[in-house]
């Protein structure tokens, strides 16, 4: 062999095996490029679905809704004011028997103590006068009567025992009246009228039907007129009010739904209207009362109870998702977000509390932005089947 042919074999040789290794070198360097399978499944969060698994989930773009959100209220419940009397002696006296306590149901009229009364005495013996002096004046003009019919006396004689008659009888019925407002019952005053028979003692009289709620009277206390002896409320039915925050009160008005919850009943359901929206903010709480009437026919509805008021707000428009495309993982709110054709991954996201199946978006996501609105929870399975396979 010549040296140039030597020479042409090594130049040839070194060309294919510098070929050779460029083809090693691709095939290694396409060999370790990830597939995006690869790439979905080295990511937990992400999960390519079947195509036959398709029609198993629904895929929407987030858009702006208009959300009626709840306000909740803490409240408690209190007697109707409307229905609740303060009752107390009308005549200065010494309390000797006290005839109902806290709890009792009373009817209208009913005793609720007895006193003693020195002022009930006197006012009796006004109305024994009083009865003398109008028997006294009728009998005077009957003789009127019958003397100007004997031509005895002139007709302006028996006009003026007439006028004595209308005032003695007005002034019986004044005296009736007064001992009437100092608790002294009907049948008392006849047998006053008829026999002269004087009564021992004055009552303290219930002035509404209901039940007595407080009690502020002992045996043998000296009570004045004015006193606040007794409270009487009519429990058939009772407010519900609540502090609304000044920054919400102008989207509540008169009128409206509450739905209320007391714990005390297990959480039962009650509903009501807005009867009254407060037109001052209190300076300490910065909010506005609101009150509400509910029924209580069976008087469960106790004064002082706790309750929970939920009211709608104003209308916004905010971005929001429905309330079953929320996955809970790890105490936070997650979404599966679209990434590519059958291919979903688990994004985390601030929520706003539910209002009527619908959660308002916070941070994490954008307007259009496509998520798994029905099937999320089996999503989330599948994803966690695929992590541990």
């Amino acid at each position: 062999m010549t040296p140039q042919s030597f020479t042409l074999q090594r130049t040839v040789l070194s060309m294919l095996l510098g070929t050779s290794v460029l083809l090693l070198a691709a095939c290694g360097d396409k060999a370790s490029a990830p597939t995006p399978a690869a790439t979905a499944e080295a990511d937990p969060l992400s999960v390519v679905i079947k195509p036959e698994m398709a029609n198993q989930f629904k895929v929407s773009k987030l858009e702006t809704q208009q959300i009626i959100p709840w306000l909740e209220i803490s409240g408690r419940i209190e007697a109707n004011d409307r229905l609740v009397t303060r009752i107390g002696a009308a005549v200065t006296g010494r309390v000797t028997e006290v005839l109902a306590e806290v709890g009792d149901r009373v009817q209208r009229g009913q005793a609720l103590a007895r006193l003693a009364s020195s002022e009930l005495t006197t006012a009796q013996m006004g109305f024994l006068k009083a009865h003398s002096a109008a028997s006294q004046a009728e009998r005077a003009v009957d003789r009127a009567r019958q003397l100007i019919q004997a031509d005895v006396i002139g007709s302006a004689e028996l006009q003026r025992r007439e006028s004595e008659l209308a005032v003695a009888r007005a002034e019986l019925r004044a005296a009736g009246d007064q001992l009437r407002l100092m608790g002294l019952p009907s049948e008392a005053i006849d047998r006053l009228k008829d026999q002269g028979t004087l009564h021992p003692v004055a009552a303290v009289s219930a002035t509404l039907a209901g039940v007595v709620i407080e009690r502020k009277v002992s045996n043998g206390q000296v009570a004045q007129p004015g006193d606040h002896l007794f409270t009487v409320a009519d429990l058939d039915t009772v407010w519900v009010v609540g502090a609304l925050p000044e920054q919400t009160a102008r989207s509540v008005q008169a009128g409206q739904t509450v739905m209320i919850e007391v714990p005390a009943l297990g959480n039962r359901s009650l509903s009501g209207k807005i009867v009254y929206v407060g037109d001052t903010v209190s300076p300490e709480t910065r909010s506005v009362t609101i009150r509400t009437q509910v029924d209580n026919p069976k008087r469960d509805l106790k004064p002082q109870m706790l309750a929970t008021m939920r009211v709608r707000g104003g209308a916004q428009q905010t971005l929001a998702l429905p309330a079953q495309a929320v996955v809970r993982e790890n105490d936070r709110d997650h979404v599966f977000v679209r990434t590519a054709e059958q291919r979903f991954r688990l994004t985390p996201v601030e929520l706003a509390p539910a209002q009527d199946d619908m959660r308002p978006v916070l941070k994490g996501l954008t307007e259009g932005t496509e998520v798994v609105t029905e099937g999320a929870f089996h999503m989330n399975n599948e994803r966690k089947r695929a992590e541990l396979e």
